[in-house]
């Protein structure tokens, strides 16, 4: 076990973390599990993980600290494993070294049977609420689907001690239909690594930009749910508003969109999954960044944006409205408004001084928004959830 922070409280806990997706895969919910577990590690807390066996685990083997367990392939994310149900292995293991409190990231088989042995041994949960589900199959034309979604996230979610949801529109939403028990954690930002100081004038000069023209980015996965034709129609408004300028799209990111996006926008540059110092560079080198999602429970590309100084334009929910100040550190539209959003994307490019002063701020509030906050609210609220568990007088059963 790691040795515990200064500001790591007396007493360790035994955390067990259910998750489908855990780094090194690229997805905001992989991420944010990866800060959190090394965060409470390095807190002075034993976390066991436990995950399906994906394509990169071949050799690996579970320990103390992992659990692998058998997947099935996950449509339309290539190399990823839906977890199957687990609970006699769980409960077997949990019987032997029983941990303190579960955090549950995801939903699915393995995240109910985890839930169902937990509540057989009488183990605290806390759930996170980390991907709109029932928004990803409303996009897919699924009305039904959407509805059974919707009613089993909220049977799975009312049975934790704890739900905890990334911004304060989800938890509205949430609370709307009947979601119970909520809490807020937020997510934060590597502002070391996400800096304006990665800007590479030989990546521009790969894109055919020179210093004073712009880079319009999107940075995230090329599927339906993204709400990508926006994109398109966006730049295009951007062109047709200042023909004077040179402008280009630049796309970062993969997914099953993209050949789609490839041929609909073939003057615009498509860079594929970048990773590390890689993405930081690929952030900072650009000049405005798009984000035309409606479905994100966070987005935490919208805080590496801000963090790599780029001048943000996206609707007014989850990461943009708690950390986007219109007109001062990026632009927001209301959510589902196409043509503000456009106009919002004009906007900001009338006038340099305009952006310039943009970036500036946006980089000076997202230089702020560190993780060591964020995890040592995680920690308290894992720490609370062992004793508040028994303070919940008619807490609901499991089958």
């Amino acid at each position: 076990m790691a040795p515990a922070d200064t500001g790591a409280m007396t007493t360790a806990l035994h955390i067990t973390l259910i998750t489908e997706t855990f780094p090194p895969e690229i997805n905001g919910v992989a991420n944010t599990l990866g800060r959190l577990c090394d965060g409470l590690r390095a807190r002075g807390h034993q976390v066991e993980l436990v995950r399906p066996r994906q394509s990169c685990d071949q050799s690996a083997a579970s320990d103390d600290e992992l659990l692998l367990c058998r997947g099935w392939p996950l449509p339309g994310y290539p190399g990823l494993q839906w977890g199957q149900s687990s609970m006699h292995k769980l409960l077997r293991r949990w019987k032997r070294h029983r941990p303190d409190v579960l955090y549950i990231a995801t939903e699915g088989p393995l995240g109910l049977s985890a839930l169902r042995a937990a509540r057989r041994l009488g183990i605290s949960v806390v759930s996170g609420f980390h991907t709109n589900f029932q928004q990803y199959s409303s996009q897919y034309g699924l009305g039904l689907l959407t509805r059974l979604l919707t009613h089993y996230l909220r049977w799975f979610h009312n049975r934790s001690t704890l739900t905890l949801v990334p911004s304060v529109s989800q938890r509205m939403e949430l609370e709307r239909r009947q979601f119970e028990r909520l809490a807020l954690l937020s997510r934060g930002v590597d502002s070391q690594l996400f800096h304006p100081a990665k800007r590479l004038n030989a990546l521009r000069e790969q894109w055919g930009l020179g210093e004073n023209d712009i880079a319009v980015i999107h940075v995230g996965r090329l599927a339906q749910e993204k709400n990508l034709g926006l994109l398109k129609r966006c730049f295009d408004t951007l062109k047709a508003t200042y023909p004077q300028r040179t402008l280009k799209l630049i796309v970062v990111g993969d997914g099953p969109q993209r050949l789609l996006m490839e041929n609909e926008m073939p003057d615009a540059i498509f860079c594929g999954t970048q990773r590390g110092e890689a993405l930081a560079s690929h952030y900072a080198s650009g000049d405005v960044f798009l984000f035309p999602s409606l479905t994100e429970t966070f987005g935490n590309v919208v805080l590496e944006a801000l963090a790599s100084g780029l001048g943000v334009v996206a609707y007014d929910q989850a990461a943009a409205a708690q950390h986007i100040r219109h007109g001062y550190n990026g632009v927001l539209a209301m959510p589902g408004d196409e043509e503000a959003f456009c106009d919002a994307a004009a906007w900001m490019l009338e006038k340099r001084e305009t952006l310039r002063c943009m970036r500036l701020n946006a980089r000076q509030h997202a230089s702020r928004q560190g993780w060591a906050a964020i995890i040592e609210q995680f920690e308290g609220q894992l720490r609370g959830a062992c004793v508040g568990e028994l303070a919940i007088p008619n807490a609901p059963t499991v089958p």
